[in-house]
C-alpha cells in the first residue's frame, strides 16, 4: 500500500473531484513527489456526490475546470487517474476462506455477498476489488459503486479532452502516501462526510464513514467524540493502539490535534509531507490536505 513504485504503468497524472473544486497533479520523473499542483473552483450545485443518485448536475462547468486543471500541468499528457468522492462510492472489508480465481466468477461472489448491505441494486454496480492472502484467509477490499456514477465522472473527464484509464474513491488513493507497517489511523475530512481509515503490516484493518452534514464545517470536539469509537475497537480487534493519526482533506493535523488529544496519545501529523510536495501553479495551488487523493494515486 506504501511502497514507492517507480513503474510507469500509471499516467504521470491525476485528478480529484471535490464538491467545491478540483485538484490535479502531475508526478516528478522520479516519482516520488508531485511535480506541480494546481486547482479550480467549481460552483455551488455542479457536483453533490451520492450514493443513489446523480452527482454530476452539470458536466459542461466540470468538464471545464477538469480541462483548465489539467491543461495548466499536463503538457502532451491525456491518460488520467480520476480520484472520486468518498461519498459517491461503497467501500466494503470482506473475510472469505476462499474465492474464486476466474473475475467472473469472484464478482458474482462479491455481487452475492454484498446484495442485502448496499443501498443500490448491486446487478447495477461496478464493482472492483483486491485480494489479500493470510493465514487466517482472504481479506478482500471491494468498491461498489452504481455503473452510472462512474460514469458520470467519466464523461466529465473525457469531455475535458483526458482519459481516466484508473478511478479511485479519494480515501483508498490517499493510502498511497501512508507508510503501513504501524498501526496509522488516517482521517480525511471532506464537505459533508468524513472518512476513517486504520492501516497495520500494509493491510487496511478499518473504514469508516461519518456523516458530517448539519455540522460546522469543521468542529474539532464532536469530530473527535465521533472518531474515538473507532481507536478503541482497533485496539479491542486487533490487540494494537494507533500509533500515528494522519489528517487531511479540509482539515490539517494542527485543526484537530488538540481534540484527538484529549482521546490518544498518538502523534497527529499531516497527511501529505511537504517532502511530496514542489510548486503550485496558476489560479489556485492547492492545500497540502486536499492534495492527499491525487498524490497517493501518483506516489502508490
Amino acid at each position: 500500500m506504501a511502497s514507492r513504485s517507480k513503474s510507469n504503468a500509471r499516467p504521470p497524472l491525476a485528478c480529484e473531484i471535490f464538491p467545491d473544486r478540483v485538484v490535479a497533479a502531475r508526478v516528478g520523473e522520479t516519482r516520488d513527489y508531485l511535480e506541480v499542483h494546481t486547482s479550480r473552483q467549481l460552483p455551488a450545485g455542479a457536483v453533490q456526490p451520492s450514493l443513489t443518485n446523480a452527482n454530476v448536475l452539470d458536466a459542461n462547468v466540470l468538464s471545464g475546470r477538469l480541462g483548465e486543471a489539467l491543461g495548466a500541468l499536463s503538457g502532451r499528457s491525456r491518460d488520467v487517474v480520476g480520484v472520486v468522492p468518498d461519498a459517491a462510492v461503497r467501500v466494503v472489508l470482506l473475510d472469505f476462506e476462499q474465492l474464486p480465481e476466474a473475475h467472473a466468477e469472484a464478482l458474482g461472489v462479491l455481487r452475492f455477498r454484498m446484495k442485502k448491505s448496499l443501498p443500490f441494486d448491486v446487478e447495477k454496480a461496478v464493482i472492483s476489488y483486491h485480494v489479500h492472502r493470510t493465514a487466517d484467509g482472504l481479506k478482500v477490499i471491494a468498491t461498489v459503486a452504481l455503473a452510472s456514477v462512474i460514469q458520470e465522472y467519466e464523461y466529465a473527464f473525457v469531455l475535458a479532452g483526458y482519459s481516466p484509464g484508473v478511478v479511485l474513491p479519494s480515501t483508498l488513493a490517499a493510502l498511497g502516501v501512508v507508510e503501513g507497517d504501524l498501526p496509522t489511523m488516517v482521517i480525511k475530512v471532506g464537505e459533508g462526510i468524513t472518512t476513517v481509515a486504520i492501516v497495520d503490516q500494509q493491510q487496511l484493518r478499518l473504514l469508516r464513514t461519518l456523516d458530517s452534514a448539519g455540522r460546522a464545517a469543521l468542529d474539532p470536539s464532536p469530530l473527535a467524540d465521533e472518531i474515538y469509537p473507532s481507536l478503541v475497537f482497533f485496539e479491542d480487534q486487533f490487540g494494537a493502539s494507533v500509533q500515528r493519526i494522519l489528517v487531511g482533506g479540509s482539515a490539517s493535523a494542527r485543526d484537530l490535534s488538540g481534540a484527538l488529544g484529549a482521546h490518544t496519545s498518538a502523534p497527529v501529523e499531516d497527511l501529505v509531507a511537504e517532502r511530496f510536495l514542489a510548486g503550485g501553479l496558476g489560479s489556485g495551488p492547492a492545500a497540502n490536505g486536499t492534495l492527499a487523493g491525487v498524490a497517493g494515486a501518483l506516489l502508490s
